[in-house]
Parts: structure tokens; C-alpha cells; sequence
């Protein structure tokens, strides 16, 4: 699923000629090396983080800091924000509010994903339904168990902090974030996985 998001993201891109300055929200250098391989366009691209990534190749820019707050970014200094997975993970829906106000005004095109609450299986903790149970409930099997990617968290107010910062998003309240964006459904077996706003081109 990965790879046809990439594909959709670089049938994208060969439409903007000459060189590309991109910003990646989250991103890695790993991930774009697979992505883009030995072919790969003229970019360069920002990687912003909340600490410092490694990077070996003078194609990218490691960057520290905030998504819902980039002053150090002047408005429109980015032909594309790339963003993967983080949009649900800043906490409530206020400060994702914060974080598209921030994409949208850095960038003038847009392609952000993000997985879809209504999916059956919660995408970080890999457990049907996770998403609809109580907070407490919630924070009590983090904190007693394994659960999906997260290793078990045996201090209950990290338990239930880490629980509070991922605010899965409907179909409805994305497109909220991104008025006038081209919402695309990503589908498994023919239930819709994940989200990706597209805007600007």
C-alpha cells in the first residue's frame, strides 16, 4: 500500500517541472532512498522532526521541530508538504486544526496521510475496535500488555498519555482539515484503510 501511495505521489510530482524543494513531515531519508531509488527526480527535501534526523546525502535537510507551529518556514516556501502517518499522532483535533493550517501555509501543494478511523483494525496497536474503547480502558491493556507496535507501558499516566496522543480521523473531520483538498480512499478488501488530501495541484 505503501509503494501505490508513493506511485500516486510521484505521477504527482512529474507534473511540477525543473527542481522540487519538498517538505516532509515526519519523514526519513530511508524512506525516501526505497522509494525513489537510483531514477529518481531533482528534489531536495526537508526533513522536519521532533529531534534531528541523520542524513548522508546533501538532497536532504535535517530539521527540528513543531508541525503545528513552523515559523522557521516562510508561506509558500515549499513546493509540496509530504506528510505519512503524523497527523493523528499531535494530539487533539485543535492541534491537527493547527498542523493543516501550518501545511497548507508553508506549501503549495499537499499530500497528506492518514489512516482511517472506521477501519476495523486500529493501525498502531494492531487491535479490532481499539479505537472506540473507553480511554481507560485503553490506557489499562498498554500498561498490562503488548499491544500492536507498542511494547507494554507499565506507568499508567505514560500508558494513558500515549493512548491520549493518537486521534484517529474520519473521512468527515479530515476533510474539515484540508477544505477544497481531493480526498483519496486507500482500500483493503475493499474497506477504506487510510486517507490522503491532496491540494494544490
Amino acid at each position: 500500500m505503501r509503494r501505490r501511495r508513493f506511485e500516486l505521489f510521484l505521477s504527482l510530482l512529474q507534473t511540477i517541472e525543473g527542481h522540487v524543494d519538498i517538505l516532509d513531515i515526519g519523514g526519513t531519508q530511508q524512506f525516501w532512498d526505497l522509494m525513489l531509488g537510483e531514477d529518481s527526480p531533482d528534489i531536495r527535501v526537508t526533513l522536519l522532526n521532533i529531534d534531528h534526523q541523520k542524513v548522508s546525502s546533501k538532497r536532504f535537510i535535517s530539521a527540528r521541530g513543531d508541525a503545528r507551529s513552523m515559523p522557521e518556514f516562510a508561506s509558500n516556501s515549499f513546493d509540496v508538504v509530504f506528510s505519512n502517518s503524523v497527523i493523528e499522532h499531535v494530539g487533539t483535533y485543535e492541534n491537527q486544526r493547527q498542523m493543516a493550517n501550518e501545511i497548507r501555509r508553508v506549501g503549495r501543494r499537499f499530500f497528506v496521510q492518514t489512516p482511517n478511523k472506521r477501519f476495523p483494525l486500529e493501525p498502531h496497536f494492531l487491535f479490532p475496535w481499539f479505537q472506540y474503547l473507553p480511554v481507560a480502558t485503553r490506557a489499562w491493556l498498554v500498561s498490562r500488555f503488548d499491544v500492536g507496535w507498542y511494547k507494554r507501558i507499565p506507568d499508567a499516566r505514560a500508558a494513558r498519555a500515549e493512548v491520549e496522543s493518537i486521534e484517529l480521523l474520519t473521512k468527515k473531520r479530515f476533510a474539515e482539515l484540508f477544505p477544497g483538498a481531493r480526498i483519496h480512499e486507500e482500500k483493503v478488501a475493499g474497506l477504506t484503510k487510510s486517507f490522503v488530501a491532496i491540494g494544490g495541484w
